[in-house]
């Protein structure tokens, strides 16, 4: 049986998440960029190789890259996870930077590429990328212009299949034995968590609301087919009926859905600008205050960089952490 890896090297900061710091567990130290050069007069040897499925088929990627480029903030959150640190990675397109769940000393030396979705290719390129992680629904359309600069790893989906994904990216990195480590360290505190939470019994028995305010958007209640989704459910938690259906978000025309969004205790996030979002307007409007969890005080702003954009074992384990708090204050 592998050997479990004590709690504290669970922990980023003190946070309770997986930290990407297998180093301590008997695990490499984390890759950054660089590398050694080759000074030899004779032509290097070849790079030995190894193969990943794919949403786009079979790809052949270096056996230990060392310089990753990530797209979208799952592959960000699998790579630093596995002790990884990316030459490169995308920013949400809203944001000033990469998300903050991470401490800075993690981030730092990695360069921006752009926005999700929207990479600069030229950056992209000029980082020497021996690796490239990213998912189809953010950049299937130029895969080939990602495959011509490096090998190029892509998921079908991102969010709802989060942990599959993980899979792909550790064997992309060719750390698997160290992604059993990270499974391991996130089934035990989730075990953890649901004790906490006094079992299935109670968790079966809350109505979990999540609704996300978009700048430039109407506000967003997520349901069951996403990042979220299976964390509540891997919780045992239930949904209020608008959100309980097997899609991955349901938008709100206004005000006069609201009450879709109640819930025994709802979690809200903005992202991008709150103005341009509605978040402030939405939030002091009378059918807000009418809302039951709002009503009981049961209703809690988080952090949208880690909750709606934490898609990984870290950013899984520290929402983990937050739900404890909130659910049992």
């Amino acid at each position: 049986m592998p050997r479990q890896l004590p709690r504290r090297s669970l922990l980023v900061g003190g946070a309770g998440a997986l930290g990407g710091l297998l180093a301590g567990c008997g695990s490499a130290p984390p890759r950054t960029s660089g590398g050694t050069s080759n000074n030899a007069a004779t032509s290097p040897a070849p790079v030995p190789v190894h193969d990943v499925r794919t949403a786009e088929g079979q790809v052949s990627v270096p056996q230990s890259p060392q310089r990753v480029v990530v797209l979208d903030t799952a592959e960000l959150d699998s790579a630093l996870t596995l002790g990884v640190t990316p030459v490169g990675a995308a920013r949400g397109a809203a944001e000033p930077g990469l998300p903050g769940y991470w401490p800075a000393a993690r981030l730092a030396g990695i360069s921006e590429v752009g926005p999700i979705g929207e990479p600069d290719l030229d950056l992209v390129t000029g980082l020497r990328p021996d690796l490239i992680l990213s998912n189809q629904p953010c950049d299937g359309g130029r895969y080939e212009s990602l495959s011509a600069i490096a090998p190029t790893v892509l998921t079908a989906s991102s969010g709802y299949t989060w942990k599959q994904n993980f899979q792909t990216h550790a064997q992309a990195l060719n750390l698997r034995a160290s992604a059993d480590l990270v499974t391991q360290g996130y089934a035990q505190q989730l075990s953890s968590t649901l004790a906490a939470l006094g079992g299935r019994h109670r968790t079966g028995g809350l109505r979990v609301s999540l609704l996300r305010f978009v700048e430039g958007e109407p506000p967003r209640l997520y349901a069951r087919q996403n990042f979220l989704g299976v964390l509540l459910a891997d919780l045992g938690l239930a949904r209020p009926p608008a959100q309980s259906g097997p899609v991955f978000d349901v938008p709100l025309a206004g005000t006069a859905r609201l009450a879709d969004a109640d819930g025994s205790v709802l979690f809200y996030a903005t992202y991008g600008d709150p103005a341009k979002a509605g978040t402030a307007r939405t939030v002091g409007s009378a059918d807000w205050q009418a809302l039951e969890a709002v009503r009981t005080q049961r209703a809690f702003a988080v952090d949208d960089q880690l909750w709606f954009q934490g898609i990984g074992y870290t950013g899984a384990n520290l929402v983990l952490a937050q739900l404890q708090k909130f659910l049992t204050a």
